[in-house]
């Protein structure tokens, strides 16, 4: 890298002023690309103090006051000549590079949701060093940028991202018991904090919450958790049935903007949550003409019942064997309605129900040739486990009771083990004359096989809703997706797993960060896709975080004096990252910052 002087005429006035440059290899030869201005490199001019004084401004959307470009004094057309000073560009040198992108997006969302505002409101000011708003939007950010724990935010993360500059709080008031007592005046605010959330959805993006998702995810804890009486164990959506979790239900809407949670434990079937959770909603915000869509692990009679006493109107998936009851339409090649190119639906009776439901028979090409590869995948591992034990018997048949039984309660656990094909199959001992057992009997049943190819990609909905037409029924309930698209997001992503703290306050805290951060993630997406940027908001946040901020320190020679400017700076974006946040509306500090004074050099 290298210092380069630049000037420009303006109305007959030359006005100078310095670039950070580096060289290039481009298709073309060499190039020069500018990643930074500079501006004078003086550490005696007040107006440079003021670098980044409208960064609150830039990060709410608001309107600034147009800033002066870097090289004229803030009162002042006419550059000061007295201020230009000697500098040694062989003794340039950048230090603390920090990661800047990522931590400005996240606090915009966080200022633009309107979060600081209103916990501003709701958190009484006190003694604290660091307001607590200010703490709250340190932790959520934090987690908008994956940082799985509080004490790696106050040991080394926040030390490497420009947050200081961005909030102003020093990295050496950023330790993990501010953390931690943030998390506990935090977590008393979830519910003003969930309705705020909600009015912002309707003022920002029009959502008029006529449905709502609803689905149940975990989270697992390391360590024992024996401070949270939630803490159990249960079945477990990360693959770890070794540790504790509790269970998290959420409420969000079709675009898949968060609504609402509720904390479970971890041993509760999802089924048993349904009825809390709507009386929850309800007493908090009425009972609209809304539509709880469900997928057929929340299904029940009971729940059917208490959503119909309360006047709701419910979308639910129905357990696989109900469709018994539909195999003529199954079979049936007429009547089905093209809702997308692989996917079919059609209106069916069912003959137990009366007229006040309706059910809607699906079928997709796609999710068939899935379901048939996973029994089939299952059918081959069933039958190499199974002929092992055949070959084991065969080499050396047995005759006592009690090998007998080990022999069968080896069969029976991998029959429970793949228990889609084990459906399939019947499995007996074969004997010679004397009563050993010598092999296994394997039988496929036809009837079973021929039942499954038929249901393969089939699956019935069953709604209370008057809409005649099963391809917008069908519409209504794929949306349940957006609900598991949060849920990889907010573990994926944000960090949500596994949960390390042990009290029950803070592990609810926790989780009320993870739904902030995941409201900021999935505003982003609605943002992105109102300026037409698609709804990846993972690749806009890796494009983003490439900008870094950093010191430039350069010396400079006064007389006989020599002495050392650092100028913090944001560096130039790539192209693409430049448009990226031009669509968005986000304008980087384009002013940069003296922050110390005159150095000696030895």
């Amino acid at each position: 890298m290298f210092l380069k002087r630049q000037r420009k005429h303006v109305q007959g006035q030359c006005y100078e002023y310095w670039t950070l440059c580096e060289s290039v290899r481009t298709d073309k030869g060499p190039r020069q690309r500018i990643v930074a201005r500079l501006g004078k490199l003086t550490g005696e001019d007040p107006h440079e103090e003021a670098g980044w004084e409208d960064l609150q401004a830039l990060l709410e959307g608001r309107p600034v006051q147009k800033q002066p470009r870097l090289d004229q004094a803030t009162g002042s057309d006419k550059p000061d000549a007295d201020h230009w000073e000697t500098a040694n560009v062989r003794g340039l040198r950048v230090e603390r590079s920090r990661e800047f992108g990522r931590c400005y997006l996240g606090l915009a969302l966080w200022h633009r949701l309107g979060l600081s505002k209103v916990l501003g409101e709701l958190i009484e000011p006190g003694d604290e060093a660091v307001p607590w708003p200010i703490v709250a939007s340190i932790l959520t950010v934090a987690r908008f940028c994956a940082q799985p724990s509080e004490l790696g935010i106050a040991q080394h993360w926040y030390q490497r991202t420009a947050l200081e500059d961005l909030t102003g709080v020093p990295w050496d008031k950023v330790n993990d018991d501010r953390l931690y007592r943030g998390l506990d005046v935090l977590g008393k605010h979830k519910d003003r904090l969930c309705t705020h959330l909600m009015e912002r959805y309707r003022d920002w993006f029009g959502v008029n919450f006529e449905f709502l998702l609803y689905d149940v995810t975990s989270t697992f804890f390391e360590g024992q958790a024996l401070g949270n009486e939630l803490a159990a164990r249960g079945y477990s959506r990360d693959k770890r049935s070794d540790c504790k979790q509790v269970c998290i239900g959420l409420v969000c809407t079709p675009e898949g903007l968060p609504l609402a949670y509720e904390v479970f434990a971890g041993n509760r079937t999802d089924v048993t949550t349904v009825q809390e959770v709507v009386t929850r909603m309800e007493d908090k915000y009425g009972q609209p003409n809304r539509v709880w869509v469900m997928d057929r692990g929340m299904v029940s009679e009971d729940n059917i019942e208490f959503l119909r006493e309360r006047g709701a109107r419910y979308l639910v998936g129905t357990p696989k064997s109900e469709l018994r009851h539909f195999e003529a339409a199954l079979l049936d090649k007429e009547g089905w309605s093209q809702v997308q190119p692989d996917v079919e639906a059609r209106l069916v009776d069912h003959p137990d129900k009366g007229d006040s439901e309706q059910f809607v028979l699906c079928r997709s090409a796609a999710r068939a040739q899935k379901e048939r590869a996973m029994l089939e995948r299952q059918r081959q591992k069933l039958m190499e486990e199974l002929e092992k034990v055949g070959s084991k018997l065969r080499h050396k048949p047995v005759s006592q009771p009690e090998k007998i039984d080990a022999v069968m309660t080896r069969v029976g656990r991998w029959l429970g083990r793949y228990s889609a094909a084990a459906r399939q199959v019947e499995v007996s001992l074969k004997r010679d004359e004397s009563g050993r057992a010598v092999d296994l009997n394997i039988k496929v049943r036809e009837e079973r096989d021929q039942w499954s190819e038929l249901v393969h990609g089939a699956y019935l909905l069953r709604t209370n809703c008057t809409e005649r037409d099963p391809a917008q029924l069908w519409k209504w309930y794929v949306q349940l997706t957006q609900a598991e698209a949060a849920f990889r997001t907010a573990k994926s992503d944000l960090g949500l797993r596994p949960v390390y703290h042990q009290l029950a306050c803070r592990v609810e805290a926790h989780i009320l960060v993870c739904f902030l951060a995941l409201a900021m993630w999935r505003t982003l997406e609605q943002w992105m896709r109102g300026k037409g940027l698609g709804t990846s908001a993972r690749q806009l946040v890796e494009e983003v975080a490439t900008i870094q901020s950093m010191d430039v320190v350069v010396p400079v020679r006064r007389g006989e004096e020599r002495i050392e400017m650092r100028v913090r700076t944001v560096a130039r974006p790539a192209p693409r990252v430049a448009e990226l946040l031009q669509h968005l509306g986000l304008r980087l500090p384009v002013r940069n910052r003296v922050i110390t004074g005159r150095e000696g050099l030895d």
